[in-house]
């Protein structure tokens, strides 16, 4: 699904036009990623938690040189899909 699909299914559901969903659709994707920006942790009952974590440094092979290399530490954004979700995926 896109955002412009998502977009038009929330319009559908809500009963609102395809601006104001795509307002909310932006502002909920703003919301997000400024809580992550922080290290927030974000829980939606019944869809999931998104959260930030760290990565360590390690080492690794360049795929194209095959020499070794050093991947450095990063954070990643990691979600884990609440119980609700897994059942209704699973049904």
């Amino acid at each position: 699904m896109t955002k412009a699909e998502l977009v038009a299914k929330i319009a559908a559901e809500a009963g609102v036009k395809k601006s104001e969903a795509e307002r909310c659709v932006n502002a909920f994707v703003k919301a997000l990623s400024e809580a992550l920006e922080k290290g927030e942790r974000v829980a939606i009952p019944g869809l999931g938690v998104f959260n930030v974590r760290e990565r360590k440094e390690r080492k690794g092979r360049n795929p194209r040189t095959g020499e070794p290399m050093v991947i450095p530490a990063r954070k990643v954004v990691v979600f884990t899909a609440a119980k609700a979700l897994k059942e209704k995926v699973n049904k």
